[in-house]
This record gives C-alpha cells, sequence and structure tokens, in this order.
C-alpha cells in the first residue's frame, strides 16, 4: 500500500522525533497528544531540529518552509481518519498501550496499519485490543530519531506479510536502516542484548565494584561505546530502563533481568536521569 500521511500519537521525545523525519521526507503528518501545551513544546523542538539542519546547509530556508506545512496537530484521535500509518509513541505500559489502541481502532480506517513503538511489550499483547490484529506491529525507533538510524520491526503473531511489507517500506523512506526481529520475545533485540548490560553496570555500582565514572570510561574506551552505560541509562531515562527490564523479567521468566535494586530506589526517589537534571549523574 502506498503511504502518504502519518499519524502520530504522543508528543513527547519519540513522537516529535518520528514526526520531524515524516516531515523531512514528504509526508504528511498529524501529531497528537493530549495536552495543548505538549504540542505546542513539540512543535517548537521540530523547529529547532529543522533550524539546525538549515545551519549546516542540509535543507534550505525553503524546504524548512515546505516541511512545516506538512505538519498537523490536534487533540483528538478522530483526526487520523485519513491516516494510511498510525505510530503510537505512548508511555511504555501494557495497560496505557492496549486503550489507546483500542481507540486507535475505533477512530481509523480498518486498512490503516497501526504501529507500536514499545521497545519491550510483545506486539501480540498489544494487537489482542484491537479487532485488525494484522494490522498491528512494532516499529522500535532508537532515541533521538532524526539522528539515529535504525528501526526494529517486530511482527506479532496475527501481524500480515502486506503489514509488514509496508512499514519495511516506510522505514526506508524515513531514511532509516529497518532491522526485522524474528521472534515476538520481550525486550527484542535491542534491549534484550543492551538493558542487561545497564543493569550488571549498576549492580557493579552498587556492590562498590567501580564509581560511575570508571564503569561508564571502561566501556567507552575499553569498548568504544560512544558512552558508557550509566550515562546511556540517564539519557533513556531510568524510569524506562526499569519498566523494560521488568517487562523482560516478567514475560522471560529469568533471573538474569531482575532489576538492581538501586534502579528501583532511584526511580522511587525520582531520580530518573536527564529529563530530571538528576540520575546517576547530576545535570544541574
Amino acid at each position: 500500500m502506498e503511504i502518504n500521511s502519518l499519524g502520530v500519537v504522543g508528543a513527547g521525545i519519540m513522537g516529535q522525533g518520528i514526526a520531524q523525519v515524516g516531515i523531512q521526507n514528504g509526508l504528511r503528518v498529524v501529531l497528537v497528544d493530549l495536552e495543548e501545551r505538549q504540542l505546542q513544546q513539540a512543535r517548537a523542538r521540530i523547529e529547532g531540529g529543522l533550524d539546525r539542519l538549515v545551519e549546516s546547509g542540509k535543507i534550505s530556508e525553503t524546504q524548512r518552509s515546505e516541511m512545516l506545512k506538512h505538519l498537523g496537530q490536534t487533540l483528538h484521535l478522530a483526526d487520523l481518519r485519513a491516516a494510511d500509518f498510525v505510530v503510537e509513541a505512548a508511555p511504555e505500559n501494557l495497560a496505557v498501550k492496549s486503550a489507546l489502541f483500542r481507540e486507535l481502532d475505533k477512530a481509523c480506517r480498518p486498512v490503516t496499519i497501526l504501529a507500536t513503538t514499545t521497545s519491550a511489550i510483545p506486539i501480540t499483547k498489544i494487537a489482542a485490543a484491537t479487532r485488525h490484529p494484522e494490522k498491528v506491529i512494532g516499529m522500535h525507533f532508537m532515541n533521538p530519531v532524526p539522528i539515529l538510524e535504525l528501526v526494529e520491526v517486530i511482527r506479532g503473531a496475527r501481524t500480515s506479510d502486506e503489514t509488514a511489507a509496508a512499514t519495511l517500506e516506510l522505514a526506508k523512506r524515513l531514511g532509516k536502516t529497518p532491522v526485522e526481529v524474528l521472534m515476538d520475545f520481550p525486550g527484542f533485540l535491542a534491549n534484550r542484548i543492551l538493558m542487561p548490560m545497564i543493569n550488571e553496570a549498576i549492580f557493579a555500582l552498587t556492590e562498590g565494584v567501580g564509581t560511575v565514572g570508571a564503569i561508564d570510561a571502561v566501556m567507552r574506551l575499553g569498548m568504544k561505546h560512544p558512552m558508557g552505560p550509566l550515562q546511556l541509562a540517564d539519557l533513556i531515562g531510568l524510569d524506562v530502563c526499569l519498566a523494560i527490564l521488568r517487562t523482560m523479567h516478567e514475560g522471560l521468566g529469568d533471573p538474569k533481568f531482575r532489576p538492581a535494586p538501586l534502579l528501583v530506589r532511584m526511580v522511587d526517589a525520582g531520580r530518573l536521569g536527564k529529563k530530571t537534571r538528576r540520575g546517576f549523574y547530576d545535570y544541574s
């Protein structure tokens, strides 16, 4: 199917990034959120992202203006009726996502593909909330979306071949490299590998094996990672890391995914990383 219009539900960091790459690549985008203030903040950040592309010479002022003409905003899911493809970027919570997909199933046309950006929750569980599970698929973007190339594409148990093919094609059109995940297991590929590393780094910190700086330096200097696991956890959000680990621990039943108690305590204390200006590092 040909995709010309994209709906993005959730105007947080992920949603605004997806909306930006959508308008950059010729799609009409409608960004949906519950709060007008969140929509205005998202638009300002998208405009800032395009400004940086103008400053670097990657696009012209005229192109920037044309892109912004294709960005719509709304508080109502019903305004997604004309969308060919909808991407959900809501919090990493099964109850929240299931409720949202039930509403999207009513608001959108039966032919519309519904994608979730979940980074850990099985797609089959989310698709079960809809009348058309063959149209539901996972599309896990990396943060920050305008910069990072990877998109994990995950089929649910009933996702059709046509839905998967259209999703892979859309990812390429957005300038991304899609990687198909073969099994709909919690955590998929990226977080199945990444989160145990972050969790083990937190255990090492708890046990006094090394300081925050030492743990991150080992991975940056010795393994050539662009940032250490604790700095990366702060960037992702410690609450998000905890939610992913709990999803994998519960879904896979393996004790190796048990969240480090220090991570739980930091989330309980509201120290969530960069977004609260305090995590393993102090960003104040």
